[in-house]
Parts: structure tokens; sequence; C-alpha cells
């Protein structure tokens, strides 16, 4: 079932548009120029061979940036989905703080540490400039009732 698109101002557009170009080109760079740091990140535990899950979330990636510009009559769902696949990665962002694994630039404890802290900015980036905020507020009061 399509939720129905709410209004969103310029700032949610000019922002929604920056993240799935964001988006798009971490994917690309999944895929060919940065995949060997995008490797490193990925946990131990991942029972799937590291390149494949690179390339994988890669793919996905460009098309959740492709989706978040394009894709306007759908983006509170694109937002929905944007923002629970920055969950479902996080623990690559937990796997390079505890494994101490220098990957972009991220070179030292503090530098690791801090990114932790960018993610949850990130599911909030893809809600707020999708206009999603409502959608999501209201499967959670209508899951605790």
């Amino acid at each position: 079932m399509q939720t129905p698109s709410p209004n969103t101002t310029v700032a949610q557009n000019i922002a929604r548009i920056l993240l799935g170009i964001f988006m798009l080109l971490a994917g690309i760079g999944h895929c060919t120029f940065q995949r060997q740091e995008f490797q490193a990140q990925v946990p131990d535990w991942v029972p799937m061979s590291k390149d494949l899950v690179v390339v994988l979330s890669g793919i996905v990636e460009i098309m959740l940036g492709l989706a978040m510009v394009f894709w306007r009559s759908r983006r509170v769902e694109v937002g929905i989905t944007l923002a629970i696949f920055y969950i479902l990665v996080f623990p690559g962002n937990i796997a390079q703080y505890v494994n101490n694994i220098d990957a972009f630039g991220l070179d030292t404890e503090e530098k690791r540490f801090a990114r932790l802290f960018f993610q949850p900015v990130l599911v909030v980036w893809a809600l707020w400039s999708t206009g999603a905020w409502p959608a999501v507020k209201r499967l959670v009061i209508s899951k605790s009732r």
C-alpha cells in the first residue's frame, strides 16, 4: 500500500537529492574504487564473502540513491527503507571501531568512535528529507496501542 506523499519543503527536497547523490556515489565506490576499504568493514561473523556483501550493498545503495532523487511519488517508503538500511549496516561501523580497522581516513580510535554518531544523523536525514516522520510516528503510535 502506497503511503500518501506529504508536502515537503524546498530544504527537504534539496536534502533528499543531496542524500540520494551521496548514496549513488557511495554505491559506485562500493563496486569500484573503494571496494577494499568497504570489505574491511564487513564483520567477520557475516556468513558470506566480504566482497559479495560489499558489491550487493553497493548495488542497493545505487538503487536507493536513484530512488531518493527520482522516485518522488514513493519518497516516504524510500526514506524509511534507507533509514532501515543505515541501521542494518551499522554493525560494520561498530566492527571498524572495535577491531581498530583503518579505512576512509579513520585511522585513530577517536575518529572511528566519532563516526558511530554519524549513523543516527543519516537515519534522521533520510526520514526528515523524505517527509517520512509522520508515517513513522503513526506506525509507532499504532503499535503501542
